[in-house]
């Protein structure tokens, strides 16, 4: 018998159909002789429904009422779920995030957890009952509201249950059979992996991969969580996301594990980012401290900045340039503080580009094999798509390129470096979630 975290996206259970699918799953898993506890979604698109009607009556919402409005789509979906449970003849219990234990900061909209107390779920789970939890949401002690944990919560939320109760492994199901060699939508022909190292998942999903979020993998590999990415569409083994230190020690469970241990791969994948913006700060004295001061006020603005990109100073001027990328939705805010402060800082003006995209080579190979950089940029030279920045890390090449660009460099770029599947993969429910 083993404890198995489950957690079910919103294309999961979008309608009652799905639900009752999901509910057979789960209830073949417990007849198994396992015991489960489910972090669930919202149903569908109902978090942007329930966001759109804010939007509607408050130009601003409040936050603290915001969370208490979209935490209430995942109490929808688990009580659902727990009925449909019950009605195939097993015990099933749902708790929300503050009956479950998780505990989070005060932040609204993107809290971060700090405590994960399931005593109640410990208690159900004894008592020989399926738990299903509602995903994305948590509980401040000392504000006492309710609050929501932002993009990916409700994997943030599996697996931090998966950890607190020690289970031997955490299962995210959506609408595709794993971890493909790039997104399926983008590039049809990627091939599904069967494992792959949390280093190398790490850095997918911080540059764009949307089968699993950064923060829940950030918190699986910090915690010693084994994820196991799943369709909740077909029978599929999935991808296993895994420690390679652990690998002997998770033989027993899962037995693909077994066997010689094949060299890694130079290149493991391929993301694509189409949610960033570029800022660039023209005309800034190449002078100590200006730099400094530029990603000082951009940082007090709230802005996460990604790639960095600063000029040759012109000889004649004594200014430089300096580019940077962030998240869309954060650029207008840097923008208003940067403008604030031209006339301190002394740089001419600020150019802002929303239509780019990143594409990014990830693979623990890469630390001992030559000619990545080269492969990578013949084939976006051969495609004719021209590169406006690089960044890399031990393990990642990443280029920004222009939006319209990014799904035909992809395809380019999978080929090169063999990637490519023999048919193409397929695609259950449309949304990746």
């Amino acid at each position: 018998m083993a404890l198995i975290v489950q957690k079910y996206g919103g294309s999961s259970v979008a309608d009652a159909e799905s639900i009752k699918r999901v509910a057979k799953r789960i209830v073949d898993t417990r007849r198994a002789g396992h015991d489960v506890v489910v972090a669930v979604s919202a149903m569908g698109d109902t978090t942007d429904e329930l966001l759109d009607l804010a939007s509607q009556v408050a130009p601003i919402p409040a936050p603290r009422e915001l969370d208490m409005l979209v935490s209430s789509g995942e109490r929808i979906s688990m009580a659902l779920l727990a009925m449909s449970i019950h009605s195939m003849g097993f015990e099933a219990r749902s708790f929300t995030g503050s009956q479950a234990g998780m505990i989070t900061d005060a932040q609204h909209g993107s809290a971060r957890i700090v405590d994960v107390t399931p005593i109640r779920l410990r208690e159900a789970l004894d008592e020989g009952a399926i738990v299903i939890v509602a995903g994305f949401q948590g509980f401040n002690r000392d504000t006492r509201d309710i609050t929501t944990l932002g993009r990916g919560g409700s994997d943030t939320t599996a697996v931090a249950l998966a950890a607190a109760l020690e289970a031997d492994v955490c299962e995210i199901y959506s609408d595709v059979d794993g971890i493909y060699t790039a997104d399926p939508r983008v590039v049809p022909k990627a091939r599904k992996l069967d494992v792959i190292s949390s280093e190398e998942m790490l850095e997918l999903a911080a540059n764009g991969a949307k089968v699993l979020y950064i923060r829940a993998v950030e918190y699986a590999r910090r915690h010693g969580v084994l994820i196991h990415a799943r369709s909740t569409f077909s029978s599929s083994e999935g991808t296993l996301v895994i420690d390679e230190t652990r690998r002997g020690e998770l033989i027993d469970l899962f037995p693909q594990l077994q066997g010689e241990q094949m060299e890694e791969p130079v290149v493991a994948g391929v993301a694509t980012d189409l949610s960033q913006a570029k800022i660039t700060v023209l005309g800034v004295p190449d002078i100590p401290g200006k730099a400094a001061e530029i990603f000082k006020i951009v940082a007090k603005s709230g802005a996460n900045v990604d790639m960095i990109v600063q000029n040759i100073s012109a000889a004649t001027t004594g200014r430089t340039d300096i580019s940077f990328t962030l998240p869309k939705s954060e650029a207008s805010t840097a923008l208003r503080a940067l403008a604030v402060e031209q006339d301190v800082v002394g740089f001419a003006s600020l150019v802002h580009d929303d239509q780019i995209g990143k594409l990014s080579v990830v693979g623990a190979g890469m630390r001992t094999n030559s000619g990545v950089s080269a492969t990578l940029f013949d084939a976006l030279s051969v495609a004719g798509i021209n590169i406006e920045m690089i960044s890399t890390s031990e393990i990642r090449i990443s280029v920004v390129l222009r939006g319209d660009d990014l799904a035909e460099a992809a395809r380019a770029v999978h080929t090169a470096f063999g990637l490519d599947g023999e048919a193409d993969a397929t695609i259950y429910a449309g949304t990746g979630r």
